[in-house]
């Protein structure tokens, strides 16, 4: 690195682009080093920062959401700025950021929902799981949604990982105990007047292979007023799921088949509410014909393939079940970053260890990195993104020991807010984001509720201006 780079003088400047766990622990690691300095700002496209934990995680999974404690410190050390409501691409360049900042690194996660590409998919009724779990989360793109469940007693939640475990809780979850979630007061008025009875969970593969956690499989077995319902021939382990299980050494998966295994002898239950947990099946059609009105599908078999993957095989017997609303929760994609490579099939930014990579050269694209979701696709829990963010970070302090970077850049580190200023973007300082937080906290406490959440902008926008102006 070069002997001024780093340095009080010449401090090394990065962007970080994404507020979300990865981007947090990425500046956490930033500003820790000793021996250098370093001066990093976070951006996101909302005035909101956290990304997945505030618009993600489940609103009836308050402890998950603590997490956020650590990235409150992280924001209170020197070096760091926040600037939210600022969109990457539209309110500043790529160009225009590697004028600003030495390095910049992207952790804008998965945003997109994989599809199904069967027919009557896009029927209305017929929805992606995020943009529920946005919804009722009170993401401002998605709180105009209408979900009416009056008119709804079954419903499709497909897949098996934990986010169509939680929008199944949701759908089912006491209303009265929801509402002492910060789950938006508007999403609850539509569960008040919900109608629905059962709601199928729809695996390709067996419980074996579910990708949720043993928590958030035995969570379902103990909700209020809900049975969990299983069919015994549906968990019962042929020989390669027998394989399978020897092969892995994650017990999560042995356990997940035991807690199932456990509601077979209650049966149909006594509840009123059922969650109606299917193994082996795979939707090849949404039936209706002005919206929703049914799933056909194709039953499945495990089968080990010739690399030794074990993939759900169609066996051509098919059924149909009665449905009014599909959510389907089968993977999640990354966006396209304008003026950054990006690989559609997999849904992520091409890189090598972080280091974004020109698939068309293979070279390294200059002082430009990735990390999370939009580096390795949708995979592991919060947590896992700080060890990956670390990684990251790594190669970018190496990338910066070589000398390859300039050292001095066209801009100094408060010019940023001429140019915001001179294109009418309306920033949001971490400043304006805790009074956000205030705001939100206090109305929260007259209804019983940890916070109600702001979920347009000109409301997030007018409680940010009033901290800059206190």
């Amino acid at each position: 690195m070069s002997a001024l780079l780093g340095s009080p003088s010449h401090p090394l400047r990065v962007a970080v682009v994404g507020s979300g766990p990865a981007g947090f622990y990425a500046v956490e690691e930033l500003l820790k080093q000793e021996g250098m300095k370093v001066l990093v700002d976070l951006f996101d496209r909302l005035p909101t920062p956290y990304g997945l934990v505030r618009g993600g995680v489940a609103p009836d999974h308050q402890k998950i959401k603590s997490v956020v404690k650590q990235y409150e410190k992280t924001a209170g050390r020197p070096g760091f700025r926040f600037f939210g409501n600022v969109t990457f691409g539209k309110d500043i360049s790529l160009d225009e950021m590697l004028a600003y900042y030495h390095q910049i690194l992207f952790t804008t996660g998965a945003e997109s929902d994989r599809r199904l590409d069967i027919p009557g998919e896009d029927l209305p009724g017929s929805y992606p799981a995020t943009i529920f779990v946005w919804w009722y989360n009170g993401h401002p793109d998605y709180r105009d949604l209408q979900f009416d469940f009056s008119r709804v007693e079954s419903v499709a939640v497909v897949g098996n990982g934990n986010v169509a475990v939680d929008v199944t809780r949701v759908l089912v979850r006491s209303v009265d105990e929801l509402a002492k979630t910060d789950i938006t007061e508007y999403a609850l008025t539509a569960l008040r007047r919900s109608r629905i009875k059962d709601v199928y969970l729809l695996g390709r593969r067996g419980p074996a292979q579910a990708a949720f956690t043993n928590p958030e499989i035995r969570e379902l077995t103990e909700l209020r007023g809900v049975d969990l319902v299983v069919r015994p021939e549906e968990l019962e382990l042929d020989e390669v799921n027998r394989e399978f299980l020897a092969r892995e050494k994650d017990q999560t998966h042995l356990r997940n088949v035991e807690i199932l295994a456990a509601q077979i002898a209650k049966g149909e239950g006594t509840q009123p509410r059922k969650i109606r947990a299917r193994f082996f099946v795979s939707p090849v059609a949404i039936l209706g014909k002005e919206r929703v009105e049914g799933v056909r599908l194709e039953r499945n078999r495990l089968v080990k393939d010739a690399q030794g993957n074990f993939k759900a095989q169609g066996i051509g017997v098919y059924e149909e079940i009665s449905i009014q609303m599909i959510f389907r929760s089968i993977g999640y994609k990354g966006v396209p970053l304008p003026g950054i490579p990006f690989d559609e099939r997999n849904g992520v930014v091409p890189n090598r260890e972080g280091r974004v990579i020109d698939p068309a050269t293979g070279q390294q694209v200059p002082r430009v990195y990735v990390a999370g979701w939009i580096k390795r696709g949708p995979s592991g829990v919060i947590g896992t993104n700080k060890p990956d963010a670390a990684a990251t970070v790594q190669a970018m302090l190496e990338d910066a020991r070589q000398g390859s970077l300039p050292v001095a850049l066209s801009t100094g580190p408060d010019d940023l807010f001429t140019l915001l200023a001179q294109r009418g973007v309306k920033y949001v300082t971490f400043a304006g984001w805790k009074n956000i937080d205030r705001v939100e906290v206090d109305a929260g406490k007259k209804l019983g509720k940890p916070r109600e959440k702001l979920t347009t902008l000109a409301e997030l926008l007018a409680a940010a201006d009033a901290a800059r102006a206190a």
